[in-house]
């Protein structure tokens, strides 16, 4: 058979890896990827304004590459994704280092030293369009002002990041100012506390411009009042997934200081979910994968979930390694664990009470509001023997009891937490009405019959059907309940 080896255009690739889909967060965390897989202990990173003509700097004392080594890893798609990886190692695709650079800015110096060698690479960007061709110089451009003094020891290695047109706009008339470019840096930071706080909590030492990076621990471990759920282990494709759960403190146990750093770069809200680790660094953080929505009362739960690289296939790790998808086979048993949880949360939301260690559901004598669930659906409902009504209740003839307690069912079902929820709001083909439901349509109507009111079973049976719990049920299977039942012998 014919063949022909047809090389891609660079231009136009060039400009198809810068837009992967990377923001500077990512980016940065995919660079400090590969100082991580080369063995590094410490890492430090140097933000330059210079005017909006900046660069970034990343030092590590990893263990540097030779010449060959630093060709291969200077070369788009370096590594085949489906090759097994070494235990711990970040990377996957060979795509990292370069279109995590590409997506700050136009030019990637590359300085490693091994065995007191260095070597040298440097992409050029607008050098590559000009001539369209995949061309990769050997040495440091003069006007890159690179110390390689500044690897100490006998390995490491510098990545020089400028033409930063992504980062602060050079060379367009958008050059961000000082203030913004150096926020946005403090928001990096931030990121990284984040994504790399177990490897922070280790080993690893990060600086950012001379200030040391602190780990920030998502499930506040130490805090005596966090409540760590029973670890979990799953199976997706014959690969081991590990989860743990963590139900945070109720707010009010914390100070404004504490409760501002516990709530996280996004607040609390938006920090609960799952937290999706792959070899002990985080890949997806605060998302619920369309299992459920965020609310407020559900904000305390954030479920830590540990796979390994060997599972990529699986969870579909995109190139930025910031995006992933839950394993269909270990979609249900997520799900079963995040519910749980979830509404222990919002016991502890409710009750403002400490988690039980044994799980036990958390209620209160003196709470007006308690949480009933059973195997479809939860609502609220008030707490029937709170004091003050068992005492009202108590001076009440049996008629008036009557009407109050079915007064009291009505207020349950309109409360406005369960008018929200919209599970039951879809007609059914096929009308379905248990005896709960009967009975209190039943009341409602008898009391309204019985109230001396000028009123139709129709308007009867629209107020029920306008009531939560019962729009899933056709009025006119209201209406002939309310007709055998209640108005047979009355006229309208």
């Amino acid at each position: 058979m014919d063949e022909i080896i047809t090389q891609p255009s660079a231009t136009p690739v060039i400009q198809a890896l810068r837009s992967i889909g990377y923001n500077s967060k990512t980016a940065i965390a995919d660079l400090i990827d590969n100082s991580i897989d080369a063995k590094a202990t410490k890492i430090t990173l140097d933000f330059s304004y210079n005017d909006g003509d900046g660069s970034i700097k990343i030092i590590d004392n990893g263990i540097g590459m030779d010449e060959k080594e630093l060709q291969t890893a200077m070369t788009v798609g370096s590594k085949d994704p489906r090759a097994t990886r070494e235990r711990d190692e970040l990377g996957r695709f060979g795509m990292g280092l370069k279109t995590a650079a590409f997506s700050l800015g136009k030019r990637l110096t590359v300085i490693s030293k091994k065995d007191y060698k260095y070597s040298f690479r440097c992409w050029d960007l607008d050098y590559v369009s000009k001539e369209n061709k995949w061309l990769l110089y050997k040495s440091i451009p003069v006007d890159i002002d690179v110390d390689i003094d500044e690897i100490e020891g006998d390995n490491g290695t510098i990545v020089f990041i400028d033409k930063l047109d992504r980062f602060c706009g050079y060379g367009t008339k958008n050059i961000v100012k000082s203030g913004s470019f150096f926020s946005k840096v403090n928001r990096i930071q931030k990121y990284l506390e984040m994504v790399f706080h177990v490897l922070l909590e280790r080993e690893i030492l990060l600086e950012i411009n001379d200030n040391q990076l602190l780990p920030w621990n998502p499930f506040l471990e130490g805090n005596p009042r966090c409540y760590e759920g029973e670890i979990q282990y799953l199976q997706s494709n014959g690969k081991k997934v590990v989860v743990t759960p963590y139900v945070l403190p109720h707010p009010s146990t914390f100070n404004i200081k504490e409760h501002k750093e516990a709530g996280g770069v996004k607040g609390w809200r938006d920090h609960q979910g799952f937290y999706i680790y792959r070899e002990n660094r985080l890949v997806s953080y605060g998302d619920w994968f369309g299992l459920f929505p965020k609310d407020a009362i559900s904000e305390l739960v954030r479920i830590k979930v540990d796979f390994t690289n060997e599972a990529d296939e699986e969870w579909k790790l995109d190139v930025k390694k910031s995006t992933v998808t839950i394993p269909e086979d270990i979609k249900e048993a997520m799900e079963a664990i995040a519910k749980y949880y979830r509404q222990l949360s919002h016991e502890i939301m409710l009750y403002r009470t400490r988690a039980s260690r044994t799980g036990e559901k958390v209620k209160g004598s003196l709470n007006t509001w308690e949480l009933h669930s059973d195997d479809n659906i939860s609502n609220y409902v008030l707490n029937r023997t709170h004091p003050v009504l068992t005492h009202i209740l108590k001076q009440l003839d049996d008629g008036v009891k009557r009407k109050v307690n079915l007064y009291l069912k009505l207020i349950e079902l309109g409360s406005p937490n369960n008018l929200l929820k919209t599970e039951s709001m879809v007609k059914q083909e096929k009308q379905t009405i248990d005896e709960n439901q009967k009975k209190t349509i039943i009341e409602y109507a008898e009391i309204l019959v019985n109230s001396g009111l000028e009123i139709s079973i129709d308007q009867i049976s629209e107020s029920i059907s306008l009531m939560n719990g019962f729009e899933s049920i056709e009025i006119l299977t209201i209406k002939d309940i309310v007709k055998k039942e209640v108005v047979a012998s009355v006229k309208f």
